[in-house]
């Protein structure tokens, strides 16, 4: 399992998206990165996403493309296109692992795809499915 490296930051390759793909209003429970995989916890609060068990924390909401320290705003994207990285492997499936980072293999909770590559520098992003 290889993680996925972040190149720069973030930014959007989607030229319009939809307000049914961005979930705004919300605060960040700890400091968010842009390019976090993120969930919403119980508290309402966005935490980042991990692979490491398979409960709540696992369940990708959306992608953060600006950093938010604790109690900032914040919005998520899904069911997007990030520009995120260089070399990616076209048609590679993505997956959750720890601390909202992105991988190229299941992991305990992210054993579904949240995403793929695009082309080399592009990645799809969408929430989890299940």
């Amino acid at each position: 399992m290889a993680a996925v490296t972040l190149t720069g930051t973030p930014s959007l390759a989607t030229t319009r998206v939809p307000d049914s793909c961005k979930i705004s209003g919300l605060l960040a429970g700890e400091a968010i990165f842009a390019g976090a995989l993120c969930y919403i916890k119980s508290d309402g609060l966005v935490w980042l996403a991990t692979g490491a068990s398979a409960n709540a924390a696992a369940k990708v909401r959306g992608m953060a493309l600006v950093a938010a320290q604790v109690g900032e705003a914040v919005s998520l994207y899904h069911g997007v296109t990030v520009r995120y990285g260089a070399g990616l492997t076209p048609g590679a499936d993505l997956f959750l692992s720890t601390g909202g980072l992105i991988v190229d293999a299941a992991t305990t909770g992210g054993s579904a795809p949240i995403g793929f590559v695009k082309n080399a520098t592009e990645v799809c992003i969408y929430q989890s499915r299940y």
